[in-house]
Parts: structure tokens; sequence; C-alpha cells
């Protein structure tokens, strides 16, 4: 399946049905009055939260979405039906924005969670609707409102637990096929990986996400490489694992390199929590694994109790204890995040009984 992670699409709801004039005939009835019906209602957009689709596939092929109008209303004082919903599927993660772009409209984190886009306009009423004690045969019906309809961008923010991030060739990928059952494509050219990756974690009976974007290259801001087009994919995460190739010479520059573009990207992905590991130390002397070390310890600005993981993914070394590492991170934030959505009701009850 091919991966889209943002797309420009066009909504629009239905319109109201129109009223109906009529007139009651019956044989031995003088007087029979108006019986015009109502107009139903437009179809509703409506968009829903799924917890099986991972791209934004379905719309690049169908970029218009509109629901039909409601049915006219007709004699005997029948109402027209509501025409049909329709129900746009995404996945977790997806933003809504408007034309412009930039104003968020909903954010779907919750599988399941159900938002209208554009409500369906109301029908119009019938003549016996305008009925009144000096206007015995109204011939007014009323047309039905319009719907609704808007330009609007989706953009999809991956839902992970943690990410990684690194220069290409940095071992991001072999790192996911280590740890998980996830099969990213693995090869001794850099830009290997060309669409974000997902991989589930195992580790001592618990499990968290762990998200594999495209590496980085210097003035990946500017759009140079990649660019930074797939980073949205690691800003939900809450923590971040910093891969450095250990065979490359300036490992220290390597590290000053996404973080630079890091942070030209968001303040808020540069401020997050970061592990940072020397990868591929299968391949060094233990010589140069205490150089390389030192050398990243200073460049990253490490303070005590803060190390440099000496891992490799392709050989296994120190895997289990870095995601063991990662998980306590997790824990830690979701417990704080916690802690204070509970401190924050708190405060909503206590204002209320105020």
């Amino acid at each position: 399946m091919k991966f889209l992670d943002e797309t420009k699409i066009f909504v629009k709801s239905g319109d109201g049905g129109a009223g109906c004039v009529s007139f009651r005939r019956e044989k031995f009835i003088e007087f029979g009055g108006p019986d015009g019906g109502n107009g139903g209602r437009g179809g509703d957009i409506i968009v829903e939260v799924v917890a099986n689709l991972n791209t934004l596939i379905d719309y690049r092929y169908q970029q218009h979405f509109k629901a039909r109008r409601g049915y006219h209303g007709s004699g005997k004082n029948r109402t027209g039906p509501d025409s049909d919903t329709i129900v746009m599927k995404v996945p977790v993660g997806t933003q809504i924005f408007d034309e412009d772009k930039e104003t968020l409209l909903f954010d779907l984190v919750t599988p399941g969670q159900r938002v209208v886009l554009c409500r369906g306009g109301d029908g119009g009423f019938g003549n016996a609707h305008f009925k009144t004690s000096t206007n015995q045969a109204p011939r007014l019906a009323g047309q039905g409102w319009p719907g609704e309809e808007r330009w609007i961008w989706l953009r999809l923010k991956l839902i992970a637990d943690a990410g990684l991030v690194g220069l290409p060739n940095a071992g991001k990928s072999t790192m996911l096929a280590a740890v998980s059952r996830a099969k990213p494509k693995i090869a001794d050219y850099p830009f290997t990986t060309l669409k974000p990756q997902l991989g589930v974690v195992y580790v001592d009976e618990r499990e968290f996400v762990l998200a594999d974007i495209p590496g980085l290259i210097e003035g990946a801001h500017d759009g140079a490489g990649l660019g930074t087009k797939f980073l949205g994919h690691v800003e939900r995460c809450r923590v971040l694992l910093h891969l450095i190739d250990g065979t490359q010479d300036d490992v220290a520059g390597a590290y000053k390199t996404i973080r630079k573009e890091l942070k030209a990207y968001s303040s808020v992905l540069a401020a997050k929590t970061e592990l940072v590991a020397l990868n591929k130390c299968d391949a060094l002397t233990d010589e140069e694994i205490e150089e390389k070390a030192a050398a990243l310890k200073k460049a990253a600005k490490l303070k005590n109790g803060q190390v440099v993981y000496r891992v490799s993914g392709a050989a296994g070394i120190n895997v289990k204890e870095l995601m063991r590492t990662m998980l306590g991170i997790i824990d830690t934030d979701k417990a704080r995040e916690a802690e204070a959505a509970t401190d924050m009701s708190q405060g909503i009850e206590i204002d209320a009984d105020a």
C-alpha cells in the first residue's frame, strides 16, 4: 500500500429538500385544505477515525465528496426522507486544516471519534405549514436551506510512543527490524527509507510503538534531501532515539547536524526527551568506542547520569537495555500526563462548586 500523509479535498453537504404545495382533494369533502409536506434534510459529511488505517491513500484518487440533497416533500403531509450521510474514514492521528493550511479544525487521535465537517441543510416547509386563520389556502413552500461546502487539508501524524532520528545510513531501519516485527527496507546506500515505518516493540511483556522516519541531512529545513516532510510523524512521540553511525569520522558533527534541523523545524520537537546512541559498535574497537562516545557526550552536553548508549542494531548489542530505558521514559511521561489531567479535572470541579 502506498503511503500518503497529506492531501487536499473538497467536501459539500447536501441541500435541504423543497417543501410541497398540495391541496387535499377527496370526494364529498368540500374544504380539503393544504396538505403539502416538508422537504428532507440534506446529507452530512462526517469524518470517522478507524484504528486499522495508516495512510490517506484513499483520498489520492477521490478529492470531491458531495452528499445528496434531501428529498422533496409531497402531498398528504408526507415529509421527504433525509439524504444519506457520507462517512469519510481516516487513520488515527489525522489533523484537519482549513483551506489556508494553517487553521487547525480538528485533531483526531482517538479510534471511533467522529466529527461533523459539514451539516446538511434543513428541508423547506410545505404549504401546510403556512396555513393560518386568515390564509386558509397558502400557495407558498420553502425551497430548503443550502448545505455547507469547503476545501480542507488532511494531514496525518502517526501515533507513536518513540521516534528514531538520525542521518541517512545511521542504522535506523536495522534497529527497527531488530526490536520489532516490522520489515523495513535495509540497504547500504542513503535514503533507503522513503516513508515512515512503524513497529511494535515488546519489552518484558510490555509494548510500545516505535516510528522510523526517513533520514535527514544538512539543510533539510530548506528542502534538501527529503526535507523535513516526515518530521511531523515524530511530533507526538514521548521520547526520541537519536542514532549516530559510529563508523563515520565526525560523530559529533553528525549529532549537531540533526539537532540543528530539529530546532529549525520545531522548538517543541527539539525540546523532547532524547536518548543518544552510538550505533554499529560491532564494527569498532574498544578504543574507538570510548573516543567517539566521549565526543558525543560533549557535543550533546549530557549532564550527570546521562550517558551515550553504545549499541548495535545488527548484532543486538545493548539493544534490549536501551528499549527498557525508553519504556521507562514513556511510562513516566504517561503518568505525568495522567496526573496533569486529574489535577485539571479536580480544578474544574472546585470551580463549579464555588
